[in-house]
């Protein structure tokens, strides 16, 4: 602890696979399967220009890596297989025109091939309402099938057709429908078929050049063909800010059950299973799996048999896409279910990691964690990868089996790199397949984006999907450092602090005798060597955070490493000037250390150090430092009333209905939850962040981290709520969200990049939606608002010029019924242009006993309103219409926001927000 200073100081991945040359599909006009994903990948990247001449030393060279590297255990009999299938590849030509595409992962040459998602006009199986069963295999713990539920393996996965055993009596069928179709369009031409999609969507992605594209979009049968597009990704105390255990846990029988016989699928990095946030051994209690859950565990080197369990249920991964692209990097991104990158552990542990789980990172004890719903099931559709991110292909894929499996809710912590062309934002490949899932009962969250605080930003777009922005939550670590000259300077770092106050030393100023101080890197504290030990040792280093920082190419860890080998006291970190608005996350370091994340304070620092030193006149090195400091530390929390705040990377409304930026109306965000600063399970692969290598846990900050904390209570509500829609859940939780912070006061939005909490004022609904997540509130609504399918199949087709496209995409030609965005039954009510007056009404269902309520609202500036009935009664079960009238009272394109409450008897509140943005009077002139 520091006290006031004293005028002294002391001195590979792999793959485990039973193939044989039968199984291997060898004609490419027959649009077979990809084969394993580490063969293709070796294929690419062994594909230079100068081995397509011969297609023989091509395939050995595969081959030879293949076996070198001890990647694949394969029987002998499938070595000729291989090599003709390696053959045919070079000699048909499909891999040498899939090597560049643009950031956006596009195709930059016109007549190169590229990823198409090619949608049929026949309906997929879910529109079938068709659910196969899947043989369960014996538990990988020996626990009784009737007792454990079963963990499926996948011994030998296909990745060419989303489809598995069990499953063929239908999507075989489909998969032999779509190979037809190529084979007759593409008679006697290269392609490449990726994936069959069938559960809830009739299609296929395929490798072709764009005009092949082109005469597939011209059949009959084909509804749409879309160029593949990427994607990419965007705790411990927060249980206890969001009231758990008191509150939610309590109503659903403690943490001991919380969340159990619920799924939830993670399309997302993947996952280490062998963390103890993972296993399903720590409660004596029984732990079924769902019997309605058929999915499988796919079994490699690097995923073996065991890997799956009672809580972690189903294992899958998805890349062909990019492997047909030559950027998959078997080193880096793992052919298996396991998570090189860190993102998904992280985000699959804060919805229904286990409960209480000690966080011990550097050495230090950061206290237990706990997913939202710790006793939820998890099943992992692996589909973005460390080196490049992830493709529409591969995530559809993905959507496409965990639908399938039977999950009852989605958690997606990615976005789009691009706003998705044509009439609307909601015509694409992903949300029309999560438009799909909807339907089938699948409650959807995705994150919002980081790409805040500027409006319009959001990058989740539909209204079926429910759609979470970044708060900060009250848990803050904070550290400082006393300098000899009296003055405190705040900084960052999860790092212990010193027992007095020590000589402070510049690693300019420790250079060894032999070193010149030429280096302008060497006081990153890289290198040990080039720095003397007699002049650090018992001393706090100083060390430069320059740009390389920012870049990855220095790391904390390498400068605490160096601070050790020098035996120092400790370790200080200045930011260097030309980093200009870095935004910091604290850092974990094993011994005592602060990094000043000011440029000025750094300075500050600087003239205190250099105004102490005595040099030699001659060779300029330091004689004496006569400065000295004390690192208060920042391992211990602390706690603001100043929470939530939205944070000001987390993605903002109003949501863009098109390119053209037009306002859809529909509000997005639906509602924001923490984000920054959480704690969470890391991958022991996970690379994400240097600064967590090799630790359990790691702190991280983004709507990645929101997204999974609502995929959580989603869970807690469908486990209280099994006959909840999607829309019931969304509902319970958007209109039971909080809008004060700890304090009492409005929750505050940071607004720019630069000293966010300089830059801040009141959140709207287009930074914060409905507002922050009420857990215990969201279990007990009293009254929801629900939608259905057919609802907003009227909504697409009310879009101008949408008709085709609806049909293209679900199969389904529009009714006469049309509606607006804001004639939707949300949770909210969206505006995007009040021309006079108008009327909306919303349908509110009781679900929570026999109640009066009174109705109260605020309008937005600039619109007056009333809502009738103001006083209802309403039955358990029964429903209630609410019109809400608006009328213009001033020209403005400016947007305002109003709220509508409804006031229970039984203490039931809820809020439905109302946003209004460019509003018209009505003008007595233009009408005469």
């Amino acid at each position: 602890m520091c006290t006031p200073p004293n005028t002294t100081a002391s001195n590979p991945f792999s793959f485990t696979h039973s193939l044989s040359s039968k199984s291997l599909h060898l004609s490419l006009l027959s649009s077979p399967p990809l084969p394993p994903f580490h063969f293709f990948n070796g294929l690419l990247l062994l594909g230079s220009s100068q081995n397509f001449s011969n297609p023989p030393k091509m395939a050995s060279l595969l081959l030879k890596s293949w076996f070198q590297i001890g990647e694949i255990k394969i029987r002998q009999s499938a070595m000729v297989g291989v090599v003709k299938l390696v053959v045919m590849l070079v000699v048909f030509g499909v891999v040498c025109e899939c090597q560049e595409s643009t950031d956006d992962g596009s195709y930059s040459s016109s007549s190169s091939a590229g990823v198409y998602m090619v949608t049929l006009k026949q309906a997929p199986s879910v529109f079938h309402n068709y659910r196969p069963n899947v043989k369960k295999t014996v538990h990988p713990f020996g626990v009784p099938d009737s007792t454990s539920g079963g963990a499926n393996t996948l011994e030998n996965p296909s990745f060419g057709n989303v489809t598995k055993r069990g499953h063929h009596r239908f999507g075989s069928r489909i998969a032999r429908v779509h190979d037809s179709l190529l084979r007759r369009v593409l008679k006697g031409e290269k392609y490449l078929k990726l994936y069959s999609y069938h559960y809830l969507i009739n299609g296929f992605a395929v490798l072709v050049t764009p005009q092949q594209a082109q005469k597939l979009s011209g059949r009959k049968e084909v509804a749409n063909v879309v160029p593949d597009f990427s994607v990419r990704t965007a705790t411990t105390h927060t249980p206890q800010f969001l009231g758990l255990p008191k509150g939610a846990w309590l109503q659903e029988g403690g943490y001991e059950t919380a969340g159990e016989g619920v799924v939830i699928g993670f399309v997302d990095t993947g996952i280490d299973p062998t963390h103890i946030s993972f296993a399903d051994r720590l409660s004596e209690n029984s732990y079924p799996v769902p019997k309605r859950f058929t999915g499988v565990c796919e079994v490699t080197r690097d995923f073996p048999s065991g890997s799956c369990n009672r809580k972690l249920v189903g294992a899958r991964h998805f890349a062909a896409s990019a492997i047909t692209r030559g950027i998959f990097n078997a080193s880096q991104d793992y052919a298996s279910p396991f998570d090189g990158d860190g993102h998904g552990t992280h985000t699959a542990s804060i919805a229904a990691g286990n409960h209480g789980i000690p966080v011990v990172v550097a050495g230090h004890h950061f206290g237990n964690a706990s997913g939202m719903a710790p006793r939820a099931h998890i099943a992992v559709y692996k589909a973005l990868y460390k080196s490049f991110g992830g493709f529409a292909a591969d995530v559809v894929a993905a959507i496409d089996q965990a639908a399938q499996d039977g999950v009852d809710v989605i958690s997606l912590s990615i976005t789009p790199n691009r706003r998705p062309p044509g009439i609307a934002t909601f015509f694409n490949p992903i949300d029309m397949a999560l438009f799909s899932a909807f339907k089938s009962g699948i409650f959807v969250v995705q994150a919002a984006g980081n790409t805040g605080p500027s409006p319009k930003s959001v990058s989740s777009f539909s209204p079926w999907i429910f759609t979470v922005g970044a708060a900060a939550h009250d848990r803050k670590y904070s550290n400082s450092i006393l300098l000899g000259s009296n003055v405190t300077i705040t900084g960052v770092g999860l790092a212990p602090g010193t027992d007095d106050s020590y000589t402070l030393v510049s690693a300019n100023d420790a250079l060894k005798d032999s070193e010149t101080p030429n280096d302008e890197y060497v006081n990153e504290c890289q290198d040990s060597s080039s720095l003397n030990q007699t002049i650090v040792e018992g001393n706090l280093l100083i060390c430069s955070y320059s740009i390389k920082f920012v870049l990855g190419q220095s790391t904390i860890n390498n400068a605490v490493q160096t601070a050790k080998n020098l035996s120092a006291a400790g370790i200080v970190f200045t930011m260097d000037p030309f980093i200009i608005g870095f935004q910091l996350n604290p850092v974990p370091m094993s011994l005592p250390g602060i990094i000043i994340p000011s440029a000025n304070d750094s300075k500050i620092l600087l003239e205190y150090y250099n105004s102490s030193l005595e040099r030699d006149p001659v060779s300029k090195r330091i004689i004496k430092s006569g400065a000295f400091a004390c690192i208060a530390g920042g391992v211990e929390a602390n706690f603001s009333y100043s929470a939530p705040k939205i944070m000001y990377y987390s993605a903002r409304g109003p949501d863009p209905e098109d390119n053209s930026f037009q306002d859809a109306e529909i509000l997005k965000p639906n509602l924001v939850a923490p984000g920054n600063f959480i704690w969470a399970a890391w991958s022991s692969g996970g690379t994400e962040s240097v600064e967590f290598l090799g630790e359990d846990f790691a702190m991280m900050s983004g709507t990645s981290m929101a997204a999974p904390h609502i995929a959580g209570l989603a869970a807690l509500i469908k486990q209280k709520f099994p006959y909840f829609s999607p829309s019931a859940i969304g509902s319970a939780l958007s209109t039971t969200a909080s809008q004060h912070d700890k304090g009492g006061g409005p929750i505050m939005a940071q607004r720019a990049y630069a000293n966010p909490d300089l830059n801040q004022s009141p959140a709207t609904p287009f930074d914060m939606g409905s507002g922050f997540v009420n857990a215990t509130a969201a279990l007990d609504p009293g009254l929801i608002l629900d939608i259905g399918y057919e609802d907003y199949m009227s909504f697409l087709c009310g879009i101008n010029g949408s008709e085709p496209v609806v049909l293209n995409y679900t199969g389904t030609n529009c009714g006469p019924t049309k509606v607006n965005g804001a004639d939707l039954n949300l949770p909210s009510i969206t505006i995007a242009n009040l021309n006079w007056t108008r009327t909306v009404q919303r349908t509110v269902t009781n679900i929570g006993g026999n109640e009066s309520y009174s109705v109260g609202w605020s309008a937005p500036y600039g619109v007056s309103m009333k809502v009738t009935p103001s006083h209802f009664f309403i039955a358990n079960g029964e429903k209630q219409v609410l019109n809400v009238l608006l009328n213009s009272t001033m020209n403005s394109s400016v947007a305002s926001f109003g709220r509508i409450g409804l006031f229970g008897d039984k203490s039931h509140a809820l809020n439905i927000h109302l946003s209004v943005i460019v509003k018209t009077a009505y003008n007595m002139s233009s009408s005469s």
